[in-house]
């Protein structure tokens, strides 16, 4: 049976350095901005959108709002009645709606969906923030002594890295330098505006440790924001002649695993990769993809910390295992360098609105293939992939875009 292709028709990305709650805006305000934003972009009506996917992980716990599913046809008219449904998988939840959509296009039971994702994060002080983002973790089993959950979990992996290959902290802090750089370019980046120390040190004052050797720089930042993109289907093309889409998704990957990110590590001691199921996602959506690391010319990771980056550098393929600290020095993730990693600034840079990190990444993805991505543009990109997770990696999911033409 023949598949048909699936493209991203358009997109819209909310400006992750505004504070929503602060502007008095609730998650009905914050869904209208990105619904009209992406049908505005796609050029098409809400009218013809024949299924709805909305991404949020923490709507209940930051907001007391939950069945967001029901939120698009609450705040436009032209989606009542459509089909919709709320998907949660921490991080990653911006990727499993995708996936979700996906799935429905390419069954044929619809051609054309919208994906959206929404987080209000500012709700509450920064400390209870990443309480509640700990849910994402395994509770009672995992980082019950941990001051902030997450910093926690991603030290524990650079320690991992430590223990089986050495570890150099300078190539954090680069990641780090990289990323707020990057975002600076960025119109929609939550630190485009940010003072931040050229070199990035180890400075207890500016740079404060946060958990073990992860400092203030080497985290992602609470973030309020949105993402979308509307998803169509070659049979609508075809019926839409005029119509333009952004790339096209050629391949792409899922794989969950465990919640407790010890019982991935006791799993992976006898293997080279220290997280050998997101190297499997990779690989997977290449494979879909009919491509290999070398036919793409960058990539969106999910940097929600800077070990995780380091971790995705191996994990993709541009280095052996435990060998990320050599692209880092080489210039290879840079911007032009031989596989731009982060142009957007990702998450440390860019923002991370928890439920749109991945819808977010995939818009990137298609404003690189298609030319689009403005200041932080890669030259010549045909191909760009994504790699997005949730927790400590339980779902992970990667994509890979490639151009229209």
């Amino acid at each position: 049976m023949a598949w048909p292709d699936v493209w991203v028709l358009g997109g819209y990305q909310s400006d992750f350095a505004r504070n929503l709650h602060r502007e008095g805006c609730d998650f009905s305000d914050l869904t209208d901005e990105i619904v009209r934003g992406t049908l505005e972009s796609a050029a098409i009506g809400a009218q013809d959108i024949e299924t709805v996917h909305v991404a949020n992980a923490f709507g209940e716990m930051f907001a007391r709002q939950g069945h967001l599913g029901a939120m698009p046809a609450s705040v436009d008219d032209g989606l009542w009645g459509t089909p919709a449904s709320r998907h949660e998988a921490a991080c990653a939840s911006g990727s499993v709606a995708t996936l979700a959509a996906l799935s429905e296009l390419r069954s044929g039971a619809c051609r054309t969906a919208l994906v959206v994702g929404v987080e209000l994060e500012k709700t509450v002080p920064g400390d209870v923030a990443t309480t509640i983002l700990g849910a994402a973790a395994w509770t009672g089993h995992e980082g019950d002594d941990a001051k902030y959950m997450w910093p926690h979990m991603f030290d524990r992996v650079a320690a991992e890295y430590d223990s089986r290959y050495g570890l150099d902290e300078v190539h954090l802090r680069s990641i780090a330098s990289l990323n707020l750089a990057n975002a600076r370019t960025n119109p929609r980046a939550q630190t485009r505006d940010w003072s931040v120390p050229d070199p990035l040190t180890d400075d207890d004052v500016v740079n404060p440790v946060v958990e073990g050797r992860l400092r203030r720089f080497d985290c992602s930042q609470i973030t309020d924001g949105g993402a979308g993109v509307v998803l169509v289907t070659d049979d609508w093309l075809r019926t839409h002649p005029g119509a333009r889409p952004l790339g096209r998704i050629a391949g792409w990957g899922h794989r969950t695993v465990g919640l407790g990110l010890q019982q991935k590590l006791d799993r992976s001691r006898e293997n080279p990769y220290v997280l050998p199921h997101v190297r499997a996602t990779v690989l997977d959506a290449f494979d879909r993809a009919h491509v290999t690391l070398d036919d793409v010319d960058g990539f969106e990771v999910h940097d929600c910390f800077t070990p995780s980056e380091y971790m995705a550098i191996d994990h993709i393929g541009l280095t052996g295992p435990g060998e990320s600290w050599k692209a880092i020095e080489n210039g290879e993730i840079e911007r032009g360098g031989r596989l731009p990693i982060n142009p957007s600034g990702g998450l440390i840079g860019g923002g991370h609105p928890v439920g749109a990190s991945g819808i977010r990444m995939l818009l990137d993805a298609a404003r690189q293939v298609s030319g689009t991505a403005g200041d932080y543009q890669v030259d010549g990109a045909a191909m760009f992939a994504t790699l997005n997770f949730g927790g400590s990696t339980s779902t992970t999911v990667s994509f890979v875009v490639g151009s229209v033409s």
